[in-house]
């Protein structure tokens, strides 16, 4: 598999906001030949990075930023790379080499820090266009995303109807609900209210990694889901070498230190060694802000330029993004006269289904990829589908009983 990763500077840029800086470095990998009408444009989710797919680039990355989507991408696989040209372009406002709060400002020496202008879905969206226009892909065969990667392949269908011929967002919806947005306010929170943050200028200093493995950690019960979470965890006491990452009051001797506490304690480990907490808030602040019908009547009447087709995929125990906000959505394509099929993945893992369930998700998006909404392996759901009846993916499925 050909592998091309660089960053490019694409000079001075201006941000949705209106805010300016003099130079905007772009991180991306592309994978495979260019024939022109194969590309493929990969949009990562919250804390990934271009690296989307396995092939050895050294130490300094793990999790999403590593190889985030190998069972997917590559040779024979379902975005397969020895028939598509597949670029993933890291989002401005991140930490893994697009220019963002901890990149210097070549005006001051120092990191940018808070004083990065303020990032969103739009600005990605056209940073990803501006990057192909280096590349000469002029058109994208398609755009595909999970989570806020989902809402950028959208945007692409509202901002750029005619360079793109599919959009499939999985695990994503038109904009998050009040309670993803109030969790997501209680993560910034944490990192804003750690001492060690310093009004986001700590570089070079303690960084606020308390305030940032708890945002972390409140992002991973985002994820999961009440099915998965008992299945993995129960009410299980952690090992006897298990020791706590967080202070813990005197009480805390006589009850047991679970297993989840121990599991959420390890990926707030993880995280904050890989992570920068400043580009967490900007990051979660750009999905939180995103809204298809942003400037338009609605949703349906964003997507009424855009002329190809969809595949929507959303998985039941999925409380993030709910299969009855993905059918909200495919209603809309069908409104805007948007040939989409919108396809239900049975899985009790929660968010993270689409990172972790490939061979639910790669057959309808390979299917997809070659015939459109027509593919053997896509399964549209009906005029009478009931998401919150049928399947439950509601809220409750993680903190009630």
């Amino acid at each position: 598999m050909k592998v091309e990763h660089d960053t490019i500077s694409l000079g001075a840029f201006e941000f949705e906001c209106g805010e300016s800086i003099p130079e905007l470095d772009v991180a991306y990998e592309a994978y495979g030949e260019f024939t022109g009408e194969n590309a493929v444009l990969v949009c990562h989710a919250l804390t990934g990075s271009a690296h989307v797919a396995g092939h050895d680039r050294g130490e300094g990355t793990a999790g999403q930023a590593r190889a985030w989507w190998d069972d997917i991408v590559g040779p024979g696989k379902a975005i397969d790379t020895t028939e598509y040209y597949v670029v993933c372009v890291n989002v401005p406002g991140s930490c893994y080499g697009t220019t963002g709060p901890n990149s210097t400002n070549p005006e001051t020496g120092d990191p940018y820090g808070t004083d990065f202008p303020a990032v969103t879905v739009t600005d990605w969206t056209e940073v990803q266009r501006l990057l192909l226009d280096e590349l000469g892909v002029p058109h994208l065969r398609a755009v595909v995303g999970g989570s806020v990667g989902g809402m950028n392949a959208l945007e692409w269908a509202k901002r750029h109807p005619d360079h793109v011929e599919t959009i499939i967002p999985i695990a994503a919806a038109a904009r998050l609900d009040p309670q993803c947005l109030a969790l997501d306010g209680i993560a910034r929170r944490a990192i804003t209210t750690d001492p060690n943050w310093q009004g986001g200028h700590y570089y070079g200093d303690d960084h606020p990694d308390d305030g940032l493995g708890i945002a972390r950690q409140i992002g991973h019960v985002m994820y999961l889901s009440k099915e998965s979470m008992e299945r993995r965890f129960g009410r299980r006491a952690a090992g006897r070498d298990a020791t706590r990452s967080f202070p813990a009051d005197r009480a805390a001797n006589f009850f047991p230190y679970r297993d989840v506490e121990s599991y959420l304690d390890y990926q707030a480990e993880k995280f904050v060694e890989r992570f920068d907490a400043n580009t967490y808030l900007y990051l979660t602040r750009a999905m939180d802000n995103y809204d298809l019908s942003q400037g338009f009547e609605d949703d349906a009447d964003a997507l009424a330029a855009f002329d190809g087709e969809a595949l929507v995929m959303s998985f039941t125990a999925d409380w993030h993004f709910t299969t009855a906000q993905a059918e909200s959505l495919a209603e809309s394509m069908r409104a805007a006269d948007v040939q989409v099929a919108h396809h239900v993945v049975e899985s009790d893992h929660g968010h993270d289904a689409f990172l972790v369930e490939p061979d639910n998700v790669g057959p309808p998006l390979s299917d997809f990829l070659a015939d459109g909404v027509d593919g053997t392996a896509v399964t549209d759901t009906d005029e009478d589908f009931e998401p919150e009846s049928e399947f439950a993916p509601v809220h409750t499925s993680l903190f009630s009983s």
